[in-house]
């Protein structure tokens, strides 16, 4: 009797998917609890596992299709009868059925590598044809790429046999070009992921919903930089982890929120929803776009406690293994294009939130302090907000707290 494999319920709010990958094939055996096909969201990819063990019997959904909660995905079989044993042949084999000599092929070609094993090969220019699949399907997977990079740097990878290289073919006169229109030569048609359509739904629909304004102030980074450069060694020995800015501008925002509350608040028809507690969003660029991850209770974790948080957040983000609700509920937004080289930019809001505080790169620029032109580090930083519930005075003054906060590190404390 088959045993039918359909869509899990995906979590709130999530109501379908894309199929994004078959890990098995019609035909194949699996084994209960193992991941069969990943589906994708707008949110996290989701592995749909065997309910028992048996044969794929049929796909009823393939790559691409999008899919609800509850639809038919395929069906198990129960294991057909072992085949009897063929008979011993004595004497020695036949050179054909001898050991292949010839090269063995690193990737089986009907399971190809996971989406996460492309992706990390991708990012650190790995040839994908090089590493073996050690999983029971023979499929390359993430930690066989990790495996991979691992021994490269120690210097003990396993060598390939490449194949003999065939003959190569007399040369003929190369025929003339054909004149082909530059679109055909040139472009490439991709799908867009089912997080990356939703991500630009939502950018739109801000837009077009939110009466956004941004305004900017810069920020002396001399006395954050001080801290650091006497801490950081004691602060990564006690904590295990580095110190960095986003600890202090998280503090920051809780701080500018307290003393301006309605930017840690939403609409909701004809009311305003002010909250009292401070889950802040931290940006996370991934491959398949941006995800905003909450570092929960934010105004009651320490310094050592949010940079955590952060690093753990951000590293399930980038494995694509963030749970939904890591990703729900956010109060107010943090982004930085800092790391990325920007000066300056505008960021969006992440409704239904009406604050986003966009941080940008230091750059060593001449200011006058105490009357006398000086070089410091400086930061631009970006307030986009709500002009439907937070007037410009409020934003204005929000930043100039978030400001005066950054550049006195110990009132931090104070304001924690």
């Amino acid at each position: 009797m088959a045993v039918e494999i359909r869509v899990p319920a995906l979590g709130e709010s999530i109501v379908d998917a894309v199929v994004a990958n078959w890990l098995k094939h019609e035909g194949d055996s699996v084994s209960q609890g193992e991941a069969l096909v990943e589906l994708e969201t707008d949110k996290i990819n989701v592995d749909v596992p065997a309910e028992q063990s048996g044969i794929l019997q049929k796909i009823e959904k393939h790559e691409g299709d999008v899919v609800s909660v509850g639809d038919l995905l395929g069906l198990i079989g129960e294991s057909a009868a072992a085949p009897a044993p063929a008979p011993v042949q004595s004497g020695p084999l036949p050179e054909s059925a001898s050991t292949p000599s010839g090269p063995l092929s690193a990737i089986d070609s009907n399971r190809p590598p996971s989406p996460l094993a492309r992706r990390i090969a991708a990012e650190h220019n790995v040839d994908l044809s090089q590493i073996r699949g050690n999983s029971a399907h023979g499929r390359v997977t993430r930690d066989d790429v990790i495996n991979y990079l691992e021994q490269s740097k120690s210097g003990q990878l396993p060598t390939l046999t490449p194949a003999a290289p065939a003959a190569p073919a007399p040369r003929s006169p190369a025929p003339a070009p054909l004149l082909t229109p530059r679109t055909t030569q040139r472009e490439e048609r991709v799908r867009l992921s089912r997080r990356r359509q939703t991500i630009a739904a939502r950018l739109v629909e801000v837009q077009q919903t939110a009466a956004m304004l941004t305004t900017f102030n810069e920020i002396d980074m001399s006395a954050i930089l001080d801290v650091r450069k006497r801490r950081k060694d004691a602060f990564k020995e006690r904590h295990q982890i580095s110190l960095g800015f986003m600890s202090f501008f998280t503090k920051a925002v809780v701080g500018a929120l307290k003393a301006f509350p309605r930017l840690n608040a939403e609409i909701q028809g004809d009311e305003m929803v002010l909250k009292h507690y401070y889950d802040i969003g931290i940006a996370v660029s991934t491959e398949e776009g941006l995800v905003v991850p909450v570092v929960r209770e934010a105004d009651s974790k320490s310094f050592a406690e949010i940079e955590s948080s952060i690093a753990e957040l951000a590293r399930r983000a980038r494995e694509n293994k963030l749970g939904l609700a890591e990703l729900q509920g956010g109060t107010f937004t943090i982004t930085n294009g800092g790391i990325f080289g920007s000066l300056m930019s505008t960021p969006i809001l992440n409704g239904p939130q009406v604050g986003i505080l966009g941080m940008h790169a230091i750059q060593s620029r001449p200011v006058v302090v105490d009357e006398q032109i000086v070089i410091r580090p400086m930061m631009y930083v970006a307030l986009s907000y709500d002009h439907r519930i937070v007037d410009g005075s409020e934003a204005v003054r929000f930043l100039v707290r978030v400001k005066e906060l950054v550049e006195d590190p110990e009132a931090l404390l104070l304001e924690g």
